[in-house]
């Protein structure tokens, strides 16, 4: 290029070189000095933009990860994983991190994968909803089930658009080729397959030695000159071991003490709230089934398959002879949730079952009984009753009604009294106020914010609030338990370090715990030591120790005592019969053991169960590569300041 700029004696020519160049230096300047046009303006709706190449960050043509989408996604990880903080702004702002997260190592995954020219088609998605796990719903004896009810289908349960539904499958197909194309040349050997099914499938039995640590801690018995000792090292420990403590008066009140009792909802107020609520009296349609499971593990072979099946054909055979469902439901089902109520389910909204079992009870002629086979196995299925969806009719919720609006009448009259007492004792003194409506005052002793009030059946809301009162301010009210209390501080004891005597039971306490973890390791070495050069009993019995015995246990099986033994004592499965093992912490107890009997897998067994478990080394390893690759690819990105988040979309929203 020097040469031919050298020898053209083109101005235009030279010209058009220059323009290039400086285009490229400022798009490398751009590049290299970072937080240069991180400033851009970003759309509202946008979470994070992603950057497939160096220069895509220059030319603002990234991929957009969409704020909607992050709260929507963090909004159904909520309600499936942790419905108790559905409506919790702090976790709602933590989940959204977490699936922006997700969702910008998607974007950057789909990225890579156009880059490598992997794509799908509409046709792709067309077969995955035809083939995939939703097949039986939209597909019933494959037949589509329409348009409509499609839609409906993915807006009720995915709260979804169906373009926004098939795009995240045409996604997810790209993902799984992907990953194929990552994950192609991971491989396992026979061997590793034969040694990995041996030795997770090895059995053993053994004798063990046990110390406990509530025992052991109980022989930590240290003089007071110890204590003494141990108490003026840490005297910053205990500096404020002695919390706060407020000294309170007051006087409650129960409803049935307030001056004309609680007014009743009249049946006008009754109608007006139902008008107001209706939309909470929708009952959505339900169907009420049982069922009698006969339990198939994913990936069982066809043997397996077709005796779970004939089972199941057998029970429906005995059912549609006059066989009780009682007796055989407790005898054949795998549902320990139904097995013992006759198979009873009771009612269940449409979407909430598997959707084969789901799709079962809503179409199924009612009584009939037949055979479903889901993802857990064979159900024997009978629907009892179908209601279709309905609003609840007053006389039908006019108890419910009524109890709701006694509640807030007895709370607003209650609330409303102990404001109205309280600005009587503020004015004339609690014990005045008290007096002159026959309530008794009480001066309760000084109390730190998580004591008990004795007299009040639940004091923990009045010491909130005393808690955060100065000594001597305006009378205040709070709810007790069983009415309102009326309550002043008046006195604090701030938070102070004990004397030695008053703290003597708490230091000794701590004192053991320090101590407890160096006297185990000492003495269950000790043991493990005697063990070896001499008889397990032997050296239980000298060091204190009880001994047991095991079931014959694989790498999976639990004991007494001990725990999960694949977890915590692995090495046991290496060790030969007799052996004894070195000390074993279990948490709370110290552990040795000998072996007594240890029987590996055959090689018929291993063979029979090769290929499963090469499957299972397969997709196990596969999706370690997978996400190494993922996680080196995000890496990069952020190394090469390719992902840029939006700041406010990570700030919590107004009101949160």
């Amino acid at each position: 290029m020097i040469r031919f700029l050298q020898q053209s004696n083109s101005r235009i020519t030279k010209a058009i070189f220059i323009v290039i160049i400086g285009v490229l230096a400022v798009a490398m300047v751009v590049y290299l000095i970072p937080g240069l046009m991180s400033g851009a303006a970003v759309g509202s709706d946008t979470y994070a933009e992603i950057y497939p190449h160096w220069y895509s960050r220059f030319l603002r043509s990234g991929d957009v990860v969409s704020l909607q989408r992050v709260r929507e996604m963090a909004q159904q990880q909520l309600q499936q994983r942790y419905p108790q903080y559905a409506d919790n702004p702090m976790m709602m702002n933590f989940m959204s991190q977490q699936m922006g997260q997700h969702l910008i190592e998607q974007q950057i995954l789909l990225a890579e994968a156009a880059k490598l020219g992997i794509t799908a088609t509409d046709a792709d998605v067309r077969k995955f909803l035809r083939t995939g796990p939703n097949a039986e719903v939209l597909f019933p004896n494959g037949k589509f089930i329409g348009e409509d009810q499609y839609a409906n289908l993915v807006a009720t349960r995915l709260n979804m658009s169906v373009p926004t539904f098939e795009d995240s499958i045409k996604q997810q197909i790209i993902l799984q080729r992907l990953q194929a194309y990552v994950t192609g040349g991971v491989a396992v050997s026979d061997a590793e397959v034969r040694d990995a099914y041996r030795k997770s499938n090895i059995k053993i039995k053994f004798d063990y030695a046990v110390l406990d640590s509530e025992d052991l801690r109980k022989t930590i018995n240290p003089s007071d000159a110890d204590l003494q000792a141990f108490f003026t090292k840490n005297a910053s420990r205990y500096a404020n071991a002695v919390p706060e403590q407020r000294a309170i008066s007051y006087f409650s009140f129960t409803p049935d003490q307030i001056p004309g009792g609680v007014p009743q909802p009249t049946q006008q107020e009754i109608q007006a709230y139902y008008n107001q609520h209706q939309q909470d009296y929708a009952q959505p349609e339900q169907a009420r089934s049982r069922h009698i499971l006969i339990q198939v593990a994913a990936g069982a072979d066809a043997k397996t398959d077709a005796a779970a099946k004939a089972k199941a054909e057998d029970v429906l055979k005995q059912l549609k002879a006059g066989g009780s469902w009682t007796d055989l439901a407790k005898k054949y089902s795998d549902d320990p949730g139904s097995k013992d109520t006759g198979g009873e389910l009771g009612f269940a909204q449409r979407g909430r079952m598997v959707p084969e079992f789901d799709h079962a009870i809503f179409t199924q002629p009612i009584g009939d009984i037949e055979i479903v086979k889901s993802q857990y196995g064979y159900h024997v299925v009978q629907v009892e009753e179908r209601q279709a969806a309905h609003t609840q009719t007053l006389a039908e919720v006019q108890s419910t009604i009524q109890a709701t609006l006694s509640r807030q009448a007895a709370a607003q009259a209650e609330d409303s009294y102990a404001k109205q007492l309280a600005a009587e004792a503020a004015k004339n003194g609690l014990a005045a106020t008290a007096k002159a409506h026959n309530l008794q005052r009480v001066t309760a002793p000084p109390t730190a914010q998580q004591g008990t009030i004795a007299a009040l059946a639940d004091g923990s809301q009045v010491l909130a609030k005393a808690f955060t009162a100065k000594q001597g301010a305006a009378p205040d009210y709070a709810p007790d338990g069983e009415g309102y209390a009326i309550f002043q501080v008046t006195a604090i004891q701030p938070a102070h370090a004990p004397s030695f005597a008053d703290w003597k039971s708490h230091i000794l306490d701590d004192y053991r715990d320090e101590n407890l973890p160096a006297l185990m390791a000492q003495k269950v070495n000790e043991l493990a030591q005697k063990a070896k050069s001499g008889d397990l009993a032997a050296a239980a019995k000298a060091e204190g120790a009880k001994v047991e015995t095991s079931d014959l246990v694989g790498s999976s099986g639990q004991v007494p005592d001990l725990g999960s033994v694949g977890q915590v004592a692995p090495q046991l499965f290496d060790l030969s019969v007799g052996a004894v093992s070195g000390p074993i912490n279990a948490g709370r107890t110290g552990v040795v053991a000998k072996i007594l009997d240890k029987q590996e897998p055959t090689a018929d067994e291993i063979q029979k169960n090769f290929d499963q478990t090469r499957d299972e080394m397969l997709s196990e390893k596969r999706d370690e590569a997978f996400q190494l690759f993922a996680s080196n690819v995000t890496n990069q990105y952020r190394k090469d300041r390719r992902i840029s988040i939006n700041p406010k979309a990570l700030a919590p929203e107004p009101g949160e």
